[in-house]
C-alpha cells in the first residue's frame, strides 16, 4: 500500500511548535513529526494522549517483587531452610536487596519489550525514513495527503507558519 504525504521541512524547533500547532488549528491532520531530538511540548501541541506506560511499569515492578519474595521464601524457609548468621529461616529485611534487583530487572525488561511491541519496532524491521534530514539537523512535519487534498494551499500554509521547504513523497511500506 502506497502513501503520499507531504513534508514540511523546519531548521527551527521553536519555529515548529507554533507551526505544528498553526496547523492543527487550520484543520490540517499531521501524521507524524520527525526530530533529531525530544522536543518539550510536541506532544500536547500534536494532541497526544498520555502514555500509559508507566501503568505497566507498575505492574511488571510488582511482578519482580512478587516473584522475588516466592522465591527467597520458598528457597530459604521450605527448599533448603538454613540458619545463616542467626536468623531465622524468612527473614524479610535480609530479602530486600534480592527483591530491589527482581524488581528492577522485570520492570526493565518488560518495560523494553512492551515499548518496541507498542512501537512495531521488531527484529530485522526496516522502518522506512521520509527525510534522511531529520536524523541529524531538521525537522520534518509529515502529513498525509490524498487526490482531495489542496497541495497548493497546504504548501502555502506549511511555508506561512516557517518550512524551509515542501517535498512529497510516496512511501510503500506504511
Amino acid at each position: 500500500m502506497t502513501k503520499r504525504f507531504a513534508l514540511g521541512i523546519f531548521d527551527d524547533e521553536d519555529v515548529l511548535l507554533h507551526a505544528v500547532e498553526n496547523v492543527r488549528e487550520a484543520g490540517v491532520k499531521i501524521y507524524e513529526v520527525f526530530t533529531p531530538f525530544p522536543i518539550h511540548g510536541m506532544d500536547d501541541a500534536l494532541g497526544i494522549e498520555r502514555s500509559r506506560l508507566p501503568i505497566a511499569a507498575f505492574f511488571f515492578g510488582l511482578t519482580g517483587l512478587s516473584f522475588a519474595l516466592w522465591m527467597q521464601i520458598y528457597m530459604l524457609g521450605f527448599d533448603w531452610p538454613m540458619i545463616i548468621g542467626g536468623k531465622p529461616h524468612i527473614a524479610l529485611p535480609s530479602f530486600i536487596p534480592v527483591s530491589f534487583e527482581l524488581t528492577v530487572l522485570f520492570c526493565c525488561h518488560g518495560m523494553v519489550i512492551t515499548f518496541y511491541t507498542i512501537s512495531k519496532l521488531y527484529p530485522r524491521w526496516k522502518t522506512p525514513v521520509l527525510d534522511v534530514r531529520s536524523t541529524d539537523d531538521k525537522f520534518v512535519v509529515a502529513i498525509e495527503v490524498n487526490e482531495n487534498t489542496d497541495m497548493t494551499k497546504l504548501t502555502q500554509l506549511l511555508r506561512d507558519n516557517g518550512a524551509s521547504e515542501v517535498n512529497q513523497k510516496e512511501m510503500s511500506k506504511f
